[in-house]
C-alpha cells in the first residue's frame, strides 16, 4: 500500500501543508503516523481530498463536505454518501439557479441603464 507525506500531497493538490493539517484537526482526513510520529496519508486520504476539493469548487461548506466524506466510513456501500450528496447537489444547483437568474436580472438592467446613457450621451452631442 503506498503511502504519501503531507508535502507531497500538498504539491499534488497544490495547497499549503497548513491546508492539509486544518482538515485533519477538523476531522476529515485521519492519516495513520509512522514510529517518528510523521503523518502517512493512504489512497483514502487521497481520494478523500479529492472529494474535498470537488466539494469546494462547486461551493459546498466544510460540514456539508465533512458529512458527504464521513458517511462512506459508516456505510461502505456507500449508498448513503450517494443519498446525501445528491441531496446536497440538488441544493445547490437550485441556489446556482437562483443565483444565474438573479445576474441575468442585473446583466439586463445594465444594459438598459446603458442604452438610456448612451442616448442621453447622442443628445448631448448633437445639441
Amino acid at each position: 500500500m503506498s503511502h504519501y507525506s503531507i508535502s507531497e500531497l500538498a504539491a499534488q493538490f497544490n495547497v499549503s501543508t497548513r491546508t492539509i493539517r486544518y482538515y485533519e484537526e477538523v476531522g476529515l482526513l485521519q492519516p495513520k503516523r509512522n514510529k517518528s510520529g510523521h503523518r502517512q496519508f493512504s489512497k483514502k486520504e487521497m481520494t478523500q481530498l479529492q472529494l474535498i476539493f470537488r466539494g469546494k469548487k462547486y461551493g459546498f461548506n466544510l460540514e456539508e463536505i465533512k458529512e458527504m466524506v464521513l458517511l462512506f466510513e459508516e456505510d461502505p456501500t456507500g449508498k448513503e454518501q450517494l443519498k446525501c450528496t445528491i441531496e446536497y447537489g440538488e441544493d445547490k444547483i437550485h441556489e446556482v439557479s437562483k443565483r444565474i437568474q438573479e445576474l441575468e436580472q442585473m446583466k439586463n438592467e445594465m444594459e438598459q441603464f446603458l442604452q438610456v446613457f448612451h442616448d442621453e450621451l447622442n443628445q448631448l452631442e448633437e445639441e
